[in-house]
């Protein structure tokens, strides 16, 4: 392993602005990258003897942007800001050793099947954000698909439409997974909500051009008949009758092993995240468990759901992270020297 000192943080950084919106001056950060990779000494990310990817979950305006849709507040109730400004300050460091970004973008439309307008109730009224519906809420007539959404999704057919709802939510309480959330609306298509924290996004593109490494994004959570955690499997994968409606993400799964080592960070630590090393490690323990040995994950760039007097999903993300490390991975910190960790 490179045993490359950090870098310096550009002057340009400001961690008071992390928690807020703005435009990043791209073509003045395209010049300052060139000069500082030249006045640090920054080799082209093909000449990395030791692949490093660092993966970045939704780390997005809707979920990190205080006073937005899903805001991870985390127990201290500014989790992802001070999340972001450790990521920040991490890939500025470590920008000769990083090889590649990988940023993932939960993406969503108004329809979908965790969104209020899917179901409603016995007197057609749609359901309050941060409801579960489980099955027997659906065999018992609770809740029920929304007629009005069968002419954009199943080509007008409602029975159609309806059998696969009760199927989903069957699937979900089976196979243990959390019941179907109904999420208010966020990290829509084309809305702010949906981009990336503005300077998460302008760390990635300088980190982009002083390498010479193109950003990688992965897009997630389009399809309108399941949920999208991880972003290398949806939750439910078939439908009633085993067709399938999604499929895994091979070629990220495929590609993200390549690495030496994988860095995971990024919200929510609870859901996305979680659901994400799952998967992974699922695909590590089929492969070669000792893969797990090289997946690293930042602790402290990273917060659980937690809505005050509602429910605090913190136990199970810690439980979580304390099942990776019992499987081979690091749990390790942003602040500490990348040549400080355990080796693989």
């Amino acid at each position: 392993m490179t045993t490359q000192t950090q870098l310096p943080i550009p002057d340009y950084f400001d961690a008071a602005r992390v928690g807020e919106v703005w435009r990043v001056p791209y073509q003045a950060r395209s010049l300052q990258a060139k000069v500082w990779a030249q006045q640090q000494q920054i080799q082209p990310a093909a000449e990395d003897k030791v692949k490093i990817c660092l993966l970045a979950i939704d780390v997005q305006n809707t979920f990190c942007i205080p006073d937005f849709e899903l805001f991870v507040g985390g127990q201290s109730g500014m989790g992802a800001v001070h999340d972001n400004v450790r990521l920040c300050e991490f890939i500025y460091r470590n920008l000769g050793l990083i090889t590649e970004i990988v940023p993932t973008m939960d993406t969503h439309t108004a329809v979908q099947i965790f969104h209020a307008e899917f179901w409603v109730d016995q007197a057609g009224e749609n359901p309050p954000p941060m409801t579960n519906i489980h099955c027997q809420d659906v065999q018992q007539g609770r809740w029920q698909v929304n007629p009005a959404i069968a002419y954009s999704l199943a080509d007008g057919s409602y029975d159609k439409l309806k059998t696969y709802g009760l199927h989903y939510v069957k699937q979900l309480d089976e196979y243990g997974k959390y019941p179907l959330t109904i999420w208010p609306y966020h990290s829509m298509l084309g809305g702010i909500g949906h981009a990336l924290v503005s300077a998460v996004e302008e760390a990635c593109f300088f980190h982009n051009l002083a390498r010479n490494s193109q950003t990688r994004f992965e897009v997630k959570g389009s399809n309108p008949f399941t949920e999208n955690y991880s972003v290398l499997s949806p939750e439910v994968l078939q439908d009633e009758a085993g067709s399938a409606i999604a499929q895994k993400n091979s070629s990220l799964i495929e590609k993200l092993l390549t690495f030496d080592r994988l860095i995971i960070a990024g919200q929510a630590k609870s859901h996305c995240v979680a659901w994400t090393i799952d998967d992974l490690l699922k695909e590590i323990q089929a492969q070669d468990s000792s893969l797990a040995q090289k997946v690293y994950l930042l602790e402290d760039c990273t917060s659980p759901v937690v809505v005050p007097g509602v429910v605090d999903f913190t136990e199970q993300a810690d439980a979580a992270y304390v099942r990776y490390a019992e499987a081979g991975m690091h749990l390790v910190r942003s602040t500490e020297a990348i040549a400080d960790w355990p080796a693989p």
